[in-house]
């Protein structure tokens, strides 16, 4: 594949919103320069799903584990579920997993509890973790701090430059999506420009997240190169020093050779 050429290190091709045309959008990533997908779970079902699309597709991987509105369905249970799901050759990470306290659907202490239980796997199994986090900056980092073995990244990363200087920090990764292209994403853009070129991901979360030009539509892989042209403009960078970085990132922290 022609540079420049790029890894949408987080999406969601499972959900319904690409139930009609799936095959024809996957089938169409080579033509638009996207070499390599990681498709994440939120929940059992569409964990299951994940591994299916990996299975199919040789550029798709998948990560296995509940988002936290899925927390209150977290118990030994699922985990021994995951621990199987993970033995599969295209899973490479577990998630997406953390804390969202903006709605609070599922109370803090059972998110907290999820979170616990699904980083003591990650542990176990020594494989990276996709987190998402929201309105809970301090109750994550202290769960993270309790597993210093377990690295990963910070999904959809919209966080201030000083949490993004604790996870580097702490040898994390942060992953920007479309919202990095927004005109009134200041943190964003903030830790865009201030983080070191090899702790950047880029990513779509499709089919959430359009980045400018296409926000309000749903969002694709084949949208995820606008996130790397506004981290070039953002650094003054060229487009294909950000491809080739955000690309070798998500490959060596999802361990894909």
């Amino acid at each position: 594949m022609c540079e420049p050429w790029f890894f949408d290190s987080h999406a969601h091709y499972n959900d319904r919103r690409f139930q009609e045309d799936q095959k024809a959008l996957l089938d169409s990533m080579e033509d638009h320069s996207i070499g390599l997908i990681m498709n994440v779970g939120c929940d059992l079902t569409s964990s299951l799903q994940s591994i299916q699309l990996a299975e199919r597709y040789d550029f798709i991987y998948a990560a296995v584990g509940s988002h936290p509105d899925d927390a209150d369905h977290v118990d030994q249970g699922l985990i021994a579920m995951y621990r199987n799901l993970a033995q599969k050759p295209k899973v490479m990470a577990i998630g997406e997993i953390g804390l969202d306290y903006h709605y609070e659907d599922v109370p803090r202490a059972q998110q907290q509890r999820a979170f616990e239980m699904q980083m003591e796997l990650a542990r176990e199994l020594d494989l990276p973790v996709i987190v998402h986090e929201r309105e809970a900056h301090g109750d994550a980092l202290d769960i993270v701090d309790r597993y210093p073995e377990v690295h990963g990244v910070f999904h959809c990363f919209s966080g201030s430059v000083e949490l993004a200087k604790e996870l580097v920090k702490r040898g994390w990764y942060l992953g920007f999506t479309g919202v990095v292209t927004f005109k009134n994403a200041r943190k964003a853009v903030e830790a865009a420009q201030w983080a070191p070129l090899d702790r950047l991901l880029i990513e779509t979360d499709c089919p959430y997240m359009a980045p400018e030009p296409f926000r309000g539509r749903r969002c694709d892989s084949t949208m995820v190169p606008k996130m790397a042209e506004k981290i070039a403009e953002l650094r003054g960078l060229p487009v294909e020093a950000v491809a080739k970085a955000t690309r070798e990132n998500a490959m060596r922290l999802f361990r894909i050779q």
